[in-house]
């Protein structure tokens, strides 16, 4: 049986206006599912439509996670972005592909790409810089873990509910 874990992290790149990068690092599960959702929701609300999710470091990614996915491209569909995949580990690629979601969700081999095809045709360069953002959570509950958010001009801020 899979181990179930509660600690999700995301650390968000701004390449350009309007686009982010995150990369999400943990297991996305029934425990973690609604935080990728909520964090990734807000980073679309926020200005970003145009999101790539890096899963490079994601190890295991359940029902619950795919449903997040489905979510994250619907509510990026919503407000006219796009949501890309990219780095997505062997065994979620195949739950992509037996799902036939993978025809709905484009993936990538790097997060780079992704940028690049969703600036095709667009004169600012598509290179990864700008300001990161750190989310680390867990147990759903969508509190940073530690009490600090790191904002994104990189200061770091107390959280409203610090552990």
């Amino acid at each position: 049986m899979t181990d179930v874990t509660d600690t999700l992290q995301l650390t968000v790149q701004h390449p350009r206006p309007g686009f982010a990068i995150a990369v999400v690092a943990g297991y996305v599960d029934t425990r973690t599912a609604d935080t990728l959702r909520h964090e990734a929701s807000g980073i679309i609300e926020q200005g970003c439509p145009h999101l790539v999710l890096d899963l490079s470091q994601v190890g295991f990614c359940d029902s619950a996670g795919l449903s997040a996915l489905i979510g994250l491209w619907h509510a990026a569909q919503a407000v006219g972005g796009a949501l890309r995949l990219a780095a997505v580990p062997d065994r979620l690629m195949r739950m992509l592909v037996l799902t036939g979601v993978d025809a709905v969700l484009p993936v990538h081999a790097t997060a780079t790409e992704a940028v690049a095809t969703m600036t095709a045709g667009q004169s600012t360069s598509a290179g990864v810089q700008g300001c990161v953002t750190h989310v680390s959570t867990d147990g759903g509950a969508g509190e940073p873990v530690g009490g600090e958010h790191m904002a994104r001009d990189g200061a770091q801020t107390p959280s409203s509910n610090p552990s």
